[in-house]
C-alpha cells in the first residue's frame, strides 16, 4: 500500500523519528537526559496505507520516514554532579540544519531543585503510552511533537516517550482530486500525564530561555 501514501511540505514544525543517542547516559551516569522533536508537514493517505498509527510509518527505513521533513529538536543532557548540554537543531530548510549548543553546571539549589522534580512519585510511574489510533477517516497527518525522556533514579532507569499529533479528518472525494475540507482532529497520548510531567517541562523551557542567549554554532552530539 505504499504506493497510496503521499507527502507535502507544509511551512512550520511537528514530529518525528528521532530518538536520543545513549551513550553519554550509559556511559557517564546522566541523571536526566531530555529531547522534544516536533515538525510540520502534510502527510497524505488513505487509512489502508497507514497502518493504526504514526509509529508505523515513523519505524520504518524508506520514504515515509518524517526526519526528511522541516523540523527543529531541542535537547538536554544533565549530568549527577550539575554540568549540562543544551542542544538545538533547526531545519528549517530541508538539508541545511542549524545545531548550536551551550553547556554549562546548575546551581547546588538548582541541581536539588531537579531532583525533587524527578523524584515525584507520579513522574516515576509513568512509561510510554500506547500510540494515539488514527481516525478511520483521517486523510492528513499535519503536525506531530514527540517527547523522549530518560531518568536515573540511582541506578533505575526510566525511559518513556509521548507523541501529539494533529490529524485533518473527512472523507475522500476521489483519488485524483485529493481529500475534501475537514476538522482537524488533536491527539496526545501523553494528555493523562499534563500535570505531572508539567514541572519538568517547565524547567526545561526555562533552562533554554536562560541558554538562548549561549548558544554557539557546533556539532550535535546528543540530541537524535
Amino acid at each position: 500500500m505504499r504506493e497510496l501514501i503521499q507527502f507535502k511540505y507544509l511551512s512550520r514544525i511537528v514530529l518525528i523519528g528521532l530518538t536520543l543517542t545513549p551513550t553519554l547516559f550509559s556511559q557517564d551516569g546522566a541523571l536526566l537526559r531530555l529531547q522534544r522533536t516536533s515538525a510540520e508537514l502534510e502527510l497524505q493517505v488513505y487509512r489502508q496505507g497507514l497502518g493504526n498509527n504514526i509509529t508505523d510509518i515513523a519505524q520504518t527505513d524508506d520514504q515515509r520516514n518524517l526526519v526528511r521533513y522541516p523540523n527543529m529538536a531541542t535537547c538536554v543532557v544533565v549530568l549527577a554532579n550539575g554540568n549540562y548540554i543544551f542542544e538545538k537543531r533547526d531545519e528549517h530548510n530541508l538539508g541545511s540544519p542549524k545545531l548550536k549548543s551551550a553547556d554549562g553546571t546548575l546551581s547546588a539549589e538548582e541541581l536539588q531543585r531537579l531532583k525533587e522534580i524527578l523524584d515525584n512519585d507520579e513522574l516515576k510511574k509513568i512509561t510510554t503510552p500506547k500510540p494515539p489510533e488514527i481516525p478511520a477517516d483521517t486523510q492528513a497527518l499535519r503536525e506531530m511533537e514527540r517527547l523522549d525522556v530518560q531518568m536515573n533514579h540511582g541506578g533505575t532507569f526510566q525511559k518513556f516517550t509521548t507523541v501529539k499529533e494533529r490529524l485533518k479528518t473527512g472523507g475522500l472525494v476521489s483519488a485524483t482530486s485529493g481529500p475534501s475540507n475537514g476538522a482537524d482532529v488533536f491527539l496526545d497520548n501523553g494528555a493523562p500525564y499534563k500535570k505531572t510531567l508539567g514541572p519538568l517541562l517547565k524547567w526545561f523551557d526555562d533552562l533554554g530561555k536562560k541558554n538562548k542567549g549561549a548558544l554557539k554554532d557546533s556539532k550535535i552530539e546528543h540530541c537524535e
